[in-house]
């Protein structure tokens, strides 16, 4: 725990720290740093409210064990020692928040994130099995009162979709989705299939956290947008304006196109939108290939090429197969009844972060 202890006690000297730097006038001046700091800070407050607890309770404990040592009476004993026995118990329940803290599992659990869905192989059954993905998280989404908004899709002929983006806003849905990002696969009979013959189709999903402003700073030079006319279902629906937009961000080569909305403008921020989180995700990424030995403590890398679940009808079972997971309730989860699935890799996510963060201060000890 000494180890635990010092590394949030070297949080609370850098929040003491960006307090002073925030108020001095020449940070102030400068808004990209100020709001730089600010994050930083407002990201600190958890661990450093967790050390202040976890210390006011050592204190209070050591002042009952005091107590014990004096000579009262029984009553009055039995009452000191059962609340030494609740402190002692919030005493453990906050040493196992602090290493939780320091694993990073809270970091961006609050902020909102966009789901990427594209199809993989099999042809027109995969783009139809992307749609089914899609309605699953998008019931999901509905049942746990969070908001979704389609950002871009690109369907194919049978109504499946090729590929679509959407963002997910609400409590908790960053944590419950966070996993879902690699490559699922459905075993079924496609209805294409005259035979009956059982095929194997995939799909790719990627989970973004969406950027914050000064999360990822995107030089206007570095773009190039181009306009051109959307392909609209025709009639008096028909685009006569160029509103689809394209945007290329040069260094990476990354580019996203939106012609969904009618309105240029609305494309565009869309967009701008998809491309900040793309890049972000491959910043975190690159930090994570370099953070080898944290990587493998998680569940899951989220690399797009991780097969993480298969969906196979004739037997009604989905299996995960990061934590070998089963469940017979295949039309309820693809219904949208995500819950057993998402606290079981919740649950294993937390004991292996706690596992690596043991490990961690048994080499330092």
């Amino acid at each position: 725990m000494k180890n635990i202890l010092e590394r949030m006690q070297r949080l609370t000297g850098r929040y003491r720290e960006l307090e002073h730097l925030l108020a001095s006038p020449e940070v102030i001046a400068n808004k990209e740093e100020c709001n730089r700091y600010a994050k930083e800070l407002a990201d600190l407050r958890q661990p450093v409210q967790a050390l202040a607890d976890y210390e006011k309770l050592v204190s209070e404990l050591e002042g009952l064990e005091h107590e014990l040592q004096e000579k009262h009476d029984k009553e009055f004993l039995e009452l000191v020692r059962k609340e030494h026995q609740e402190l002692t118990e919030r005493k453990t329940a906050l040493e196992r928040r602090m290493r939780e803290l320091l694993a990073g599992e809270d970091k961006d659990l609050g902020r909102d994130m966009m789901m990427e869905i594209r199809q993989g192989t099999g042809g027109d059954e995969a783009g139809l099995f992307c749609a089914d993905l899609y309605r699953m998280y998008t019931k999901y989404a509905v049942s746990r009162g969070w908001s979704v908004e389609p950002m871009s899709g690109s369907s194919n002929e049978l109504g499946g979709f090729k590929e679509v983006v959407f963002s997910v806003k609400g409590k908790d849905a960053y944590k419950r989705l966070k996993f879902e990002s690699g490559v699922h696969r459905v075993q079924r009979v496609p209805a294409t299939e005259a035979q009956g013959r059982i095929h194997t189709s995939t799909a790719t999903v990627a989970v973004f956290v969406e950027p914050q402003e000064v999360d990822l700073v995107i030089e206007p030079k570095d773009l190039r947008i181009d306009t051109y006319r959307s392909s609209g279902p025709g009639g008096q629906h028909m685009q006569k304006t160029d509103s689809a937009v394209r945007i290329t961000h040069i260094p990476t080569g990354t580019v996203v196109a939106c012609q969904d909305e009618r309105s240029q403008g609305k494309n565009k921020n869309k967009a701008m939108r998809i491309l900040r989180a793309r890049l972000l995700d491959k910043r975190v990424e690159d930090e994570m290939r370099r953070m080898s030995e944290k990587r493998k403590a998680l569940i899951g890398s989220g690399d797009r090429s991780e097969k993480i679940r298969t969906y196979n009808f004739p037997d009604r079972r989905v299996t995960d197969h990061r934590i070998n997971f089963t469940s017979h309730r295949l039309e309820a989860i693809l219904e949208g009844e995500l819950d057993e699935l998402s606290d079981a890799l919740i649950k294993a996510a937390e004991e292996k972060a706690m596992e690596a963060s043991r490990q961690e201060e048994g080499r330092v000890r």
